[in-house]
């Protein structure tokens, strides 16, 4: 089984039309299509979104027993599926299972020839499953009683592919996912690390399949140490599950201006961190003040710079966000701004502490 790349997410959340307008409207994601009872879609309403190699599928339940319903009453706004794009879904499916998989929907094929398009699905971490997804020559249709508006996948082109998934585990079962995604989905281990931020700490480790299309950094707390944004995380969520996704972006200054002209609001960084950053990196090629006006992160590893920026959360419980990227060389996940990042969040939380806690 070689995992390709990411086919596509799919959002569960409590208004499907609502989701996918933000996004619209705020990260300039082209709407693609949609499904619901009209199209012979049961239980549900989905709007499917793309830009560049991010596919995006929404959706809201409309019956109590549909998947989304659960997940939403359970976790508030989140992803509920990381499809996987393989070869072939029913064999990947037949192997993970094998290998210890919890299976969630068997293999189901639709279409035929080149325009032919099959599913299988198994658990992943928490309450978030991996669906396979193997696609005729032609590619076919996104997904049965999907009706599709357009194949365009340009939208506003702020943003090229997913470029992680950082995710959120409780404490002590972080090497037990990790072991999970290398046994059973043959991803390998790739960093680790330990951050320590004043009296709270977390580990960290990232597993990527060998495409590299498909990389999840895993987090967990230290549980010797204060509780911390994990562990809010954690109780907020109730449960493991995806603490943001990070979009990969090749002008994350045009990005960033962009999305904040549309209405994003991303965390502020302390000025002090723009004081230290050129006797902390060097020169990096992008002007200190332009950072600065925009509160965008900048690091540095052995194969170069990564910029990056997070975005204040709007979910009610505070457990959900997105991440802009831009690697310039760079392969690791900056490190060294975890400190920045725990410092803005914990002043959105200052300001808001109903939605954050």
């Amino acid at each position: 089984m070689e995992i390709q790349s990411i086919d596509h997410i799919e959002l569960f959340v409590e208004d499907a039309e609502e989701t996918a307008v933000g996004l619209r409207d705020h990260f300039g994601f082209a709407v693609a299509g949609r499904g619901g009872a009209r199209t012979g879609l049961r239980g549900c309403e989905s709007v499917l979104l793309r830009q560049g190699d991010i596919t995006l599928l929404v959706t809201s339940a409309t019956s109590p027993d549909h998947r989304a319903a659960e997940y939403v009453a359970r976790h508030g706004d989140g992803v509920g599926v990381i499809a996987l794009r393989v070869d072939d879904a029913r064999a990947a499916f037949a192997e993970t299972v094998g290998r210890g998989a919890v299976p969630v929907a068997p293999p189901e094929t639709f279409g035929d020839g080149g325009d032919q398009v099959a599913f299988a699905s198994v658990t992943g971490f928490g309450d978030v499953e991996h669906r396979f997804v193997s696609r005729g020559r032609s590619g076919g249709p996104f997904a049965p009683l999907i009706e599709e508006s357009g194949r365009d996948r340009s939208g506003q082109g702020l943003f090229t592919e997913v470029d992680h998934f950082a995710v959120c585990v409780p404490a002590g079962t972080l090497d037990a996912t990790v072991h999970h995604y290398e046994e059973v989905f043959g991803l390998r281990q790739i960093f680790e690390e330990r951050i320590a931020v004043g009296a709270q700490a977390m580990y960290s480790k990232v597993v990527q399949s060998g495409s590299e299309r498909l990389t999840l950094t895993i987090l967990e707390p230290d549980a010797s140490r204060d509780p911390g944004q994990i562990d809010r995380f954690i109780e907020a969520h109730d449960g493991a599950g995806v603490q943001h996704i990070a979009f990969l972006t090749e002008d994350i200054l045009t990005a960033v201006a962009k999305s904040a002209e549309r209405g994003v609001r991303f965390l502020a960084t302390p000025q002090s961190y723009y004081e230290m950053l050129t006797p902390r990196l060097g020169p990096i090629g992008v002007p200190t003040e332009a950072l600065r006006e925009l509160n965008v992160l900048a690091d540095r590893d052995h194969s170069g710079v990564m910029l990056q920026i997070f975005t204040e959360s709007r979910h009610p419980r505070g457990t959900f966000f997105y991440e802009l990227i831009d690697r310039r060389g760079a392969r690791t996940f900056g490190s060294s701004n975890i400190h920045a990042l725990y410092e803005a969040v914990e002043r959105q939380r200052a300001s808001n502490p109903t939605s954050l806690d």
